[in-house]
């Protein structure tokens, strides 16, 4: 029986949090356990987290064989930089990158041109920056890059478009300044309970839930998903679980699996406790998966090439 999909989330920074060198070696031992991603904190209640997109950059640098998810909010971020940080990580890493989107407030830069300022929902804001994202992801894609030269043609400006946004939260004319990712577009992470289904079925590749609201999220989802005119199989459904060193000797790989299958969850997000030598030894009570080419095949996903209207 095939074993789920896991996604590691970890907190890397100052004291309380897991060190550089700390996520180095869980990141090896990530890659021997073939895990589909390492999602990156933003913030701790238990220490100052460092940059996740920096850090990410980092460790990929080093530990190539597993996907990288930085958690990004929309606060103090302004969407069309965010758009190049994570796609620039993305094609370094050869499609092994997404984005843990959060919903939040505005920056500086947009509120600047904001549309409508009186426009405050963060659910709102979270739908309409995750869309700009995907457009500007799109906007370049990697067949406008010609390279000939015998006619000195290295890009074909007729392909790459504008995205000409103007929403209620944001003003992006586009596009970006470089070539679409290897696998479509790096992959969007969402969470249940920060959004709702709704929100986040027009455009979210992976969605999480945490594994005790996990009943009936399935079908919750599916028909967010038939609304918004897509299916179960585009999207990648994790439940979050926290696991400690004790758990490994259990029986782990086998309760990763009968969660998966009772709650209908394409795979599980591991939150480990503890330092980098638990977190190890729970990676090596693990199944061990096939490495995959792309972080959507790392997930079952196919390429995304298209936002949805």
């Amino acid at each position: 029986m095939t074993s789920p999909t896991v996604q590691l989330a970890l907190a890397v920074g100052g004291p309380g949090l897991l060190s550089l060198a700390d996520a180095g070696t869980i990141a090896a031992a990530a890659e021997q356990a073939g895990i589909a991603a390492i999602r990156l904190a933003d913030r701790s209640p238990h220490g100052v987290a460092l940059d996740p997109t920096v850090t990410a950059s980092y460790l990929a640098g080093r530990h190539g064989g597993v996907g990288w998810v930085p958690e990004l909010p929309t606060t103090g971020n302004a969407p069309y930089n965010a758009a190049r940080r994570v796609l620039s990580l993305d094609r370094a890493t050869g499609g092994r990158s997404g984005v843990a989107l959060r919903p939040g407030t505005g920056d500086e830069v947009s509120e600047q041109v904001v549309p409508e300022p009186g426009a405050t929902d963060p659910v709102r804001r979270w739908t309409e920056y995750a869309r700009v994202l995907a457009r500007l992801w799109e906007s370049f894609p990697r067949t406008a890059v010609i390279g000939d030269q015998r006619s000195g043609v290295v890009v074909d400006n007729s392909r790459i478009t504008p995205i000409r946004h103007e929403g209620a939260f944001y003003r992006v004319a586009g596009p970006l300044d470089g070539p679409s990712s290897a696998q479509g577009r790096p992959v969007l992470v969402a969470d249940l309970g920060l959004l709702d289904a709704g929100a986040v079925a027009p455009l979210a590749d992976v969605v999480v839930v945490d594994l005790a609201q996990a009943a009936g999220a399935d079908a919750v989802l599916s028909q967010a998903l038939r609304l918004a005119g897509r299916d179960r199989g585009e999207i990648a459904l994790l439940g979050r679980v926290a696991v400690r060193r004790a758990d490994a000797a259990g029986g782990l790989a086998g309760r990763l699996r009968r969660w998966a299958d009772e709650h209908l969850l394409d795979g599980i997000e591991l939150v480990p406790e503890g330092g980098a030598e638990d977190v190890v030894t729970v990676l090596q009570a693990l199944t061990p998966r096939p490495p995959a080419p792309t972080l959507r095949a790392g997930y079952g996903l196919l390429e995304r090439l298209v936002v949805p209207a």
